[in-house]
């Protein structure tokens, strides 16, 4: 219980260290204009969350973005795993995920459309290198032995696949929030964190700024949590069954 209480211990001794450079970089600037204290920020954080379109406004941009992530989630496992078994397949694929990885944020305003491009192919490429990992040996016998493959995926390559799976959402969940919310700014989505980042920026609200950016911080830190929980349980219940 002890080894358990010690890691969260520390990361709230490094969370309360930042905030104490952040109140001292407050203290030497002077000017709230360019950078409020961290209690300020806090204070207008405790107003913005009781004000009647802030659940409105998250859960909006919670839902296209936690769409993007699941649409890339999805589709970058289905593919990747044909494509393991596919080696044409592959090849055909490489210029497309290629190219999804050079796309500019700035070229699209879709929140959903960018999530999914920022994490499908980290997905994908994590997914298939899981797969590319497997035992040679296991998979030898199991072919000599004409083990289905619904059964090769469960007890050969999902333990393989679990830490690049595990290990690509929690980069992928991070992107899709940047992204995605740096697309709701770029567009001006309406009813949209993005939109309300805009508005702080144009009207030089750094208060403002900086509780939403807490904002989006706390959603991206607890959606990832969730996801990452939610596959951890799925793995689990398939290696249990």
């Amino acid at each position: 219980e002890d080894a358990m209480q010690r890691p969260a211990l520390q990361k709230c001794i490094a969370v309360a260290l930042a905030l104490l450079v952040w109140q001292g970089a407050a203290m030497a600037v002077g000017l709230d204009l360019l950078l409020p204290s961290p209690w300020q920020v806090a204070c207008r954080l405790w107003s913005v969350w009781r004000e009647p379109g802030f659940f409105a406004t998250v859960a909006f941009s919670l839902l296209r973005i936690s769409g993007g992530f699941a649409l890339g989630l999805v589709l970058g496992v289905l593919l990747a795993v044909a494509a393991g078994r596919l080696r044409v397949l592959e090849l055909l694929l490489w210029p497309y995920v290629t190219a999804i990885k050079s796309v500019p944020v700035a070229s699209r305003q879709l929140a959903v459309f960018i999530s999914f491009l920022m994490v499908f192919p980290v997905i994908y490429s994590n997914t298939l290198q899981g797969i590319k990992s497997a035992d040679g040996a296991l998979l030898e016998m199991a072919r000599v032995y004409r083990v289905p493959f619904s059964r090769r995926l469960g007890y050969i390559y999902a333990p393989q696949v679990k830490p690049f799976l595990l290990s690509g959402c929690s980069v992928a969940l991070g992107m899709s929030w940047k992204s995605g919310v740096a697309a709701e700014v770029i567009g001006v989505v309406g009813g949209s964190i993005g939109e309300r980042l805009y508005e702080a920026k144009v009207y030089f609200q750094m208060t403002d700024l900086l509780a939403w950016t807490v904002v989006i911080v706390v959603c991206s830190v607890g959606f990832e949590k969730l996801v990452l929980w939610l596959l951890r349980r799925c793995f689990a219940a398939w290696e249990g069954r």
